[in-house]
């Protein structure tokens, strides 16, 4: 029996990531665990979302999976290096996606969503710090997004105050790209396009990591020698911290509705 890819969030926002790597590796199985129980890690300490993810990923290796993706930036960048350390199978994960970002022609300032844990980490402002002009990028913590999206909330007009709160003060720059940096956020894209397209001047173009993480795990499951056959029947399974009956139904419409 084929062994399955373990992919952990702190909540609903991996299964954006999810929908890529089923898309590239149709023939894998996959088990998806998703705390929402604990979501938002964003607003946590170090510690707790260390204490959190740890857990989590231990769980999934206890189910015997034979990789792990981390679909979650703030997991990530808290403690990816200690997730590695700790487990034997081989781990992937999610990181904002500031270097495509900023690889665009122009002058004009790259805006960076994502949690406020995110934005204060260590590995993220190194990350940030080794992209050609820094500065270009402004970091902006977004609390507040990820609790609607949980609440299974995707109208295109149900986040125009949140959106106001965090980006209003930069109406007046040339915006060249909004970066993604929170897999939740992908679910509200078409909010955050509409909102950028009625507020700023530039190219302002939406970018996220996930495409290129599921690239990542493909590429990591060849060098390992651990992908399945290509005639192998493709499988999901849900797990949640939460309350099934609350966040199975909406883990199978955003699956199954990739227009979210």
């Amino acid at each position: 029996m084929e062994s399955s890819i373990g992919v952990f969030d702190s909540g609903l926002g991996g299964v954006s990531v999810l929908r890529e790597a089923i898309r590239v590796l149709p023939h894998e199985k996959f088990i998806y665990y998703g705390d929402n129980r604990n979501a938002p890690y964003g607003d946590r300490t170090e510690a707790e979302i260390t204490e959190l993810t740890l857990r989590c990923a231990h769980t999934l290796a206890d189910q015997g999976v034979k990789a792990i993706l981390i679909a979650c930036n703030t997991a990530t960048a808290t403690c990816i290096e200690r997730i590695r350390n700790e487990l034997d199978v081989p781990v992937v994960s999610v990181e904002p996606a500031i270097k495509p970002a900023c690889m665009q022609p122009g002058y004009g300032k790259i805006l960076m969503m994502a949690t406020r844990a995110t934005t204060r980490l260590q590995r993220y402002l190194d990350l940030q710090a080794r992209m050609p002009d820094p500065s270009r990028i402004v970091n902006i913590p977004c609390p507040g997004l990820v609790e609607r999206i949980e609440q299974g909330i995707f109208a295109e007009d149900a986040f125009d105050d949140l959106l106001d709160a965090y980006l209003s003060a930069y109406h007046t720059m040339q915006i060249d790209g909004i970066v993604l940096g929170c897999t939740h956020y992908i679910f509200i894209r078409n909010a955050i396009r509409r909102y950028a397209t009625m507020h700023f001047s530039g190219a302002c173009k939406l970018f996220d990591g996930n495409e290129a993480t599921a690239h990542q795990l493909a590429r990591v499951l060849k060098e390992h020698n651990m992908a399945s056959d290509a005639g192998a029947p493709g499988d999901v399974e849900f797990h949640t911290s939460g309350d099934p009956s609350q966040y199975r139904p909406i883990f199978d419409m955003l699956l199954r509705q990739p227009g979210i």
